[in-house]
């Protein structure tokens, strides 16, 4: 009685398999692929400090556009292993972030630390303006730390 039963469920399954209503067809047609240009990908220019002097590093984006201030942070958590295996170190402390980034008239943006500006080096006060007009497409004018002794011009921004 066993092996009846057995049989016709092999029946019952095979019948399923074989009846499943699917039929071979020929490609069909979705027109012509994706074509054009590819997006470039973000990336985030950061001026960190190499043998005592100003140098950008780029890094990549991830897809995601950060916000100015958010980009300055990134000198105050200091460059990346493989930065720093070549040499790169920041001048900005960690307790100068997070940062907060003012628009005023003319193009004009000032940065404000959080810690006194004051306390900066010249080297930190040039890292974040850098950083800054690195991270502004439409070129300001000027950008400004607030407190800071020394205002420097954004043509010293090595490129």
């Amino acid at each position: 009685m066993n092996i009846r039963r057995v049989l016709a469920a092999g029946l019952v399954s095979l019948a399923a398999v074989t009846g499943c209503g699917v039929r071979p067809s020929d490609a069909i047609p979705a027109g012509d692929p994706p074509s054009g240009p590819v997006a470039p990908t973000t990336t985030i220019t950061l001026y960190l400090v190499r043998d005592g002097r100003l140098s950008a590093v780029t890094r990549p984006g991830g897809g995601r556009i950060l916000l100015q201030a958010n980009t300055l942070g990134l000198l105050a958590a200091g460059p990346t292993a493989r930065e720093r295996a070549s040499g790169f170190t920041t001048d900005v402390p960690p307790e100068a972030s997070p940062f907060a980034v003012t628009l005023l008239s003319g193009g004009h943006r000032s940065v404000t630390p959080s810690t006194p500006a004051g306390t900066l080096s010249a080297l930190a006060v040039g890292q974040i303006v850098c950083t800054a007009a690195a991270t502004t497409p439409e070129g300001p004018d000027r950008i400004t730390v607030v407190g800071a002794e020394r205002h420097p011009d954004l043509r010293d921004c090595p490129e």
